[in-house]
């Protein structure tokens, strides 16, 4: 067994951690491979990759992209391009309409009683890429809220009193981008997607007839059957399987670096460049 982990986030989009702590983090848990999938940004991929190169951990470009879709579909990327045009104009595409959604939810919740203006998240966010986790923490901060999870439940996720829709490229669009780029996209915890695994094949399907490479297949919330039922839709659409905690940081309650796998999962040569 090895430790991999394919889904991380940073301070440069809505992660706690810098770059650098979340390295030594990877180190001490004992990964091997890792890729770092900030939300619509490549800002911190370059000094992750240098930082890992230190640390002996195998590392490659990444990236998490949110797609248009009825509920959430996001898409990884792995092993494109840094300097790629497309795929770049695609991921500020994407942060401008963050920013706008922002904007929105900021103004719904001061309609509400609330006073939460953007420039106060601001100070919450290690870096321009402002989310909704800094919102949260704006609202635990001024005493609105007792925690980020109950922020989200009350007003800023999917259908509560202050959630705004976000403007997103289609997910074939998504994934066009990525294959431009010489990347590889997988699909993200496909339970979020469809909470019932059975509506997902026509969805892999959509997804796979655009260029998806994989899906991911230990996940935070898989239990061993999702997990095995994932790795039988894997197999059916010819998608590889990946890992990822999909890890924020410590206030993200059971979500740890690191996943158990098995050696063989992936050839690790086809991510990491032939490392």
């Amino acid at each position: 067994m090895i430790k991999i982990d394919l889904h991380l986030h940073s301070a440069f989009s809505d992660g706690e951690l810098s770059v650098p702590e979340l390295v030594l983090s990877l180190k001490k848990c004992g990964v091997s491979v890792a890729a770092l999938t900030d939300h619509d940004t490549t800002n911190g991929v370059e000094l992750f990759l240098a930082r890992c190169r230190s640390a002996a951990i195998k590392s490659m470009s990444g990236v998490e992209i949110s797609a248009a879709y009825g509920g959430v579909l996001h898409i990884t990327g792995y092993r494109f391009g840094l300097e790629n045009k497309a795929l770049q104009d695609a991921l500020k595409k994407n942060r401008s309409a963050r920013l706008d959604r922002n904007l929105r939810i900021c103004e719904r919740l001061r309609e509400l009683g609330l006073d939460i203006t953007l420039e106060e998240v601001r100070t919450y966010a290690g870096s321009d890429l402002i989310g909704r986790p800094h919102v949260a923490l704006a609202m635990v901060n001024k005493g609105y809220v007792h925690s980020i999870s109950s922020a989200f439940e009350r007003y800023l996720k999917r259908g509560a009193a202050a959630y705004v829709p976000r403007l997103l490229l289609p997910p074939e669009d998504c994934i066009g981008v990525l294959r431009l780029a010489g990347g590889l996209p997988v699909l993200a915890h496909p339970l979020q997607t469809t909470p019932d695994l059975d509506d997902l094949p026509p969805v892999l399907r959509r997804l796979k007839d655009a260029g998806l490479w994989g899906m991911e297949c230990w996940f935070p919330g898989a239990s061993p059957s999702v997990v095995y039922r994932c790795l039988g839709l894997a197999r059916e659409f010819e998608l590889r399987p990946t890992a990822g905690s999909d890890f924020h940081g410590d206030r993200h309650a059971g979500k740890h670096v690191g996943v158990a796998v098995n050696e063989d999962l992936l050839p690790w040569a086809v991510l990491c460049g032939g490392l």
